[in-house]
């Protein structure tokens, strides 16, 4: 059973969450558009920052102060993530910012890392008629997610988490933790510089 027309655009249920069709042609226009950025920005001279940040201020939605991303990227739309100041993502990051990727400030982010909004119906039918939809996914402050790492739809991470490498974050973490493992597991709590 495909999901009733309701009068919105598939870029509108697509941002409410609810189930879309992705190869709409006004998702798939900024796709390219998206896709066009991103060949830019990977391709970009290291020794020519201005250009990358200028790349980075057009594709993202929002990005902060000394804030500093690592080719290659790869986005879906890129205007669905935003990222605070003095933040760092490291070489090899996929966002795939289908709903709201947020990043906090100050958050360290290693190579080939995923942060992954899309979802898709478990009905069989739904998926064979090319059916979607999204959860986001929010990175609090000082955050460090170590390489390898994969956080999937609707997963809050809190400030201060620490993700260790090669882990699946398949459900919320808290603020000032460790967690390691797939799926992800808090091993423990990060006590408050007292000095």
């Amino acid at each position: 059973m495909t999901p009733e027309p309701d009068g919105r655009s598939m870029r509108e249920r697509m941002l409410a969450g609810d189930l879309y069709l992705a190869d709409d042609p006004e998702l798939a226009e900024l796709g390219l558009r998206a896709m066009d950025l991103v060949d830019a920005f990977n391709t970009s001279p290291a020794r020519d920052p201005r250009n990358r940040r200028r790349l980075l201020a057009e594709l993202l939605g929002e990005i902060g102060e000394d804030t500093e991303i690592r080719p290659p990227l790869r986005v879906d739309y890129g205007r669905h993530i935003r990222i605070g100041a003095r933040s760092f993502a490291n070489f090899g990051l996929i966002a795939l910012d289908v709903a709201p990727i947020t990043i906090g400030d100050d958050v360290q982010i290693g190579t080939n890392v995923q942060l992954l909004t899309p979802t898709h119906p478990i009905d069989p039918d739904l998926r064979r008629a090319k059916w979607e939809a999204a959860e986001p996914i929010a990175i609090g402050d000082n955050v460090w997610l170590g390489s390898g790492t994969i956080v999937l739809a609707g997963v809050t991470i809190g400030e201060n988490t620490v993700v260790g490498a090669g882990s699946v974050v398949t459900r919320d973490l808290p603020a000032n933790v460790v967690a390691v493992g797939n799926p992800a597991r808090v091993i423990r709590t990060i006590e408050p510089d007292t000095a």
